[in-house]
């Protein structure tokens, strides 16, 4: 495959950006990875393509992995839902976003797929919520789905001026090399580990990181420049997960839902804590606000448009399992 082919991947030691980078190179696909020299390595062991060392925030680093580059994903974003300083995380994620699209621009990328969230999308009271429920900075709940919302409004207003890009919103990936964890991948492991005993019980949509990534291929040839599609699963309770996870490790299920309200003095210790040790809190402020709403979404549009279809949320939960245990994650 020659060079006009080279298609660059953004964020490729992470979860996402290392299976979408994977799902290119089974395709065939010529590859390059964007990492930064700080990265964890366990993703990048057997990158499948040419891997540059780079940080998306700068702008001279993306000029140079944007050369000959025919197709762009940028998955890589600052995913924490906590921070000492959290106003960091949407200065990443926006400084992150603009470096890129402009490099990409400047190099006249041919066609790009910009990984976004449902984060940028406002929960529906009526049913699951789709693309047309935009949140503003204001309505979003934490500094990360504050950081995606204005990354992805810089986004649509660089494509309303002829930028080809198309913007997809994963949901809750869950499955293999989920390395950090993600914090859905911390609730795996600590149900499958037996360490909860209790929940604060929410929805979410639950997906298999594999689907997503495929999702986002589907974007890439057949997506609207512009427009975004929402990649999802299955809308799960949180304790039909722990009961779901229970039931593949063979333990008994957490059975006592707590009330959030009770919660918060202790979500406010554990970032107090977090502040003195360094170490992200399993319980905070924002994801107790975010368990208020439940987190459904339809992926109708990405299957009418794209093609796009998920497997059942089980066998991704088992993936993730087995994937966790193998990494010696779960004991």
């Amino acid at each position: 495959m020659d060079s006009s082919d080279l298609v660059l991947v953004t964020g490729v030691s992470g979860f996402v950006g290392s299976a979408v980078a994977r799902r290119l190179a089974a395709e065939g696909r010529s590859v390059r990875g964007l990492a930064r020299a700080s990265s964890a390595r366990a993703n990048l062991v057997d990158f499948p393509g040419d891997l540059v060392e780079g940080d998306a925030r700068d702008p001279a680093a993306m000029a140079r992995a944007m050369a000959g580059v025919r197709h762009l994903f940028h998955v890589a974003a600052d995913y924490r839902i906590w921070a000492p300083d959290p106003e960091e995380i949407v200065r990443n994620n926006l400084a992150s976003t603009r470096a890129v699209m402009e490099a990409a621009r400047e190099a006249r990328v041919e066609r790009i797929v910009y990984t976004s969230s449902v984060a940028t999308l406002l929960p529906d009271p009526a049913g699951p919520a789709d693309e047309t429920r935009p949140a503003t900075p204001e309505q979003a709940v934490g500094a990360y789905k504050r950081s995606k919302v204005v990354a992805e409004r810089l986004v649509e207003a660089m494509a309303a001026e002829g930028l080809p890009v198309v913007i997809v919103n994963p949901s809750t990936p869950i499955g293999p090399r989920d390395v950090r964890p993600t914090p859905t991948g911390r609730i795996i492991v600590e149900a499958a580990s037996g360490k909860m005993p209790a929940f604060v019980d929410s929805g979410l949509n639950l997906v298999h990181v594999d689907d997503v990534a495929e999702g986002h291929l589907l974007a890439l040839t057949k997506g609207r420049i512009g427009e975004r599609y929402i990649l999802g699963g299955q809308d799960v309770s949180l304790g039909t997960m722990l009961g779901e996870i229970a039931a593949l490790v063979g333990r008994k299920p957490p059975t006592l839902a707590l009330p959030r309200g009770p919660l918060y003095p202790l979500a406010w210790a554990n970032e107090l804590l977090a502040r003195v040790t360094g170490k992200e809190p399993f319980l905070t402020i924002d994801s107790l606000k975010m368990a208020g709403h439940a987190m459904y979404y339809s992926s109708a549009r990405a299957e009418a448009e794209l093609g796009y279809r998920a497997r059942p949320h089980v066998e991704a939960l088992r993936d993730a399992i087995e994937w966790f245990r193998g990494a010696g994650k779960i004991r």
